[in-house]
């Protein structure tokens, strides 16, 4: 199965929602990331986040949310 790093943190909230992901994107050689998702929707029965926000982990695993990674933001989903 292809996934970020071989070891990963999922945060789930009491509903099992999850609300953030923590990995090292391996392909890019990249550092310790802390991946958040939040504001679900309901589309078409399934809870959807549709905000998302990347953000590098520093010293002793911190967050430092003054640098956004990535972004992502989703209007409406669609599922086939």
């Amino acid at each position: 199965m292809a996934t970020h790093s071989r070891e990963q943190l999922f945060y789930f909230d009491k509903d099992g929602l999850l609300r953030r992901h923590d990995y090292t994107a391996e392909v890019l050689n990249a550092g310790l990331a802390a991946h958040y998702t939040f504001d679900y929707v309901e589309f078409g029965g399934i809870m959807v986040p549709t905000r998302r926000r990347v953000h590098p982990l520093g010293e002793g695993g911190v967050v430092v949310r003054d640098i956004e990674l990535v972004t992502i933001d989703i209007e409406d989903v669609k599922f086939a």
